[in-house]
């Protein structure tokens, strides 16, 4: 049995409650642990994945699956402008899909993202630089989508395994001034 709130991510877990009403996106959603997180707090999920058995494991009450791989050539982004409160990435990187996320993430959604950068390579896979954020990267990708950052981290982890790490949280353009609404959830109380 899948626990939520212990499967998902702490990164994810900590600004999970502060996505607004409406539908997540969970994308290379693997087995589905972060859609299950949202579909805990209510939210109807779209948990998209290029591997057909981890999606079988992704489905389940307010989790609807897609079969899709955004990387095969020719590939179009299947969603519209604004769709989603909120966005949660881990441990997936391909840089041609990030105008896509932010033209796709509410004007008052969220982005959460994770996933591994330069100096994993000493730690193991993945090590090809292709897949490994630059320095200051989800900075960048921020900045660019006129989001406002919400939390930024940039360094190694020790949990699950030893791994270079980027995250961030970042806010859509409109969303409203958060002092007090979400300064618990970046430490700011």
């Amino acid at each position: 049995m899948h626990t939520p709130t212990l499967d998902a991510s702490p990164w994810v877990r900590r600004f999970a409650a502060g996505v607004p009403a409406g539908e997540v996106l969970d994308l290379a959603c693997g087995s589905g642990r972060h859609a299950r997180l949202f579909a805990s707090l209510g939210h109807a999920v779209i948990a998209v994945d290029r591997d057909p058995q981890a999606l079988a494991l992704a489905a389940g009450p307010g989790i609807m699956t897609r079969d899709i791989d955004l990387e095969e050539e020719g590939a179009r982004w299947p969603f519209e402008a604004g769709r989603f409160a909120g966005i949660v990435v881990t441990n997936y990187l391909h840089r041609p899909l990030f105008n896509d996320l932010l033209k796709s993430l509410a004007p008052n959604g969220l982005l959460i993202y994770e996933t591994f950068a330069l100096g994993n390579e000493a730690f193991g896979k993945p090590s090809n630089p292709a897949f490994l954020l630059h320095p200051g990267e989800l900075l960048d990708v921020a900045a660019q989508g006129g989001l406002r950052v919400l939390a930024f981290e940039d360094g190694v982890v020790t949990q699950p395994k030893p791994a270079r790490v980027q995250r961030l949280c970042a806010a859509g353009r409109a969303l409203p001034h958060t002092e007090g609404k979400l300064d618990h959830l970046v430490g700011r109380e």
